[in-house]
């Protein structure tokens, strides 16, 4: 199935896009996508505990399932003061 998939922050830096089509598995879940993105660049598996997900705008857990058109925003640590 396809998803959109939207980068925030240091994330889409790492990855080298901030928003991209992609097809996953039937009964993916949001955690999936970091599956994908760490075959981009191993990095994304240090932040595996701290990475945040939304569906559709609305923050999710990572075992949240996906349907087709979900468009799935990945959201990394920030810090700031």
């Amino acid at each position: 199935m396809r998803i959109k998939l939207r980068l925030f922050s240091i994330a889409k830096d790492i990855a080298g896009f901030d928003e991209r089509e992609i097809d996953v598995a039937n009964n993916s879940t949001a955690s999936d996508v970091l599956e994908f993105l760490s075959a981009r660049d191993e990095r994304f598996r240090e932040w595996k505990s701290s990475l945040r997900f939304s569906v559709n705008y609305e923050y999710v857990a990572n075992h949240h399932p996906l349907k087709e058109g979900d468009e799935v925003g990945v959201i990394p640590p920030v810090s700031g003061g």
